[in-house]
């Protein structure tokens, strides 16, 4: 697996998204409740409204978007929710180990002290990467698991 970085998506460019999401039931795992095909203006008034909000892209060593994540002021700035994750089938293997360090990294330059999540029970691969990644599963909902890492 090549290393991974990230590219702070701002001006929001929901494009690259939209580009690498083309499967609707991809799409309602990074977002059950966004329109079909992804509509890059309903993201940048729906989704990703909120000033404090910050998404990234995924980038590979060829310099290709190959994922997406986006960090949410939780309860208060101090916790950034980390949220509509995506990555791209020709990325997916170990570049979950890598996103989650990414999204720790960019959660703590943000001012995060506690980054929080929400993954489908049913998605046992994510579960258990981010599990190793030390996260710790708080509780079970509606099929969702709600996951949280504070940062030393």
């Amino acid at each position: 697996m090549s290393a991974l970085t990230i590219r702070r998506n701002e001006p929001f460019d929901l494009d690259p998204l939209a580009a690498m999401v083309t499967d609707r039931e991809e799409l309602a795992l990074v977002n059950p409740h966004a329109k079909y095909p992804i509509d890059p203006l309903e993201w940048r008034e729906q989704w990703l409204q909120e000033v404090d909000d910050a998404s990234f892209y995924l980038v590979d060593e060829a310099g290709r978007d190959v994922g997406f994540f986006a960090l949410r002021v939780g309860v208060g700035p101090e916790v950034r929710n980390l949220v509509y994750v995506f990555v791209a089938p020709e990325a997916r293997g170990n570049a979950g180990q890598q996103l989650a360090a990414l999204a720790e990294g960019a959660a703590k330059e943000l001012g995060a002290l506690t980054l929080m999540l929400k993954v489908e029970l049913d998605n046992v691969p994510a579960l258990k990467m981010y599990r190793s990644a030390g996260f710790e599963e708080l509780g079970e909902s509606g099929g969702m698991a709600t996951m949280r890492k504070d940062f030393d």
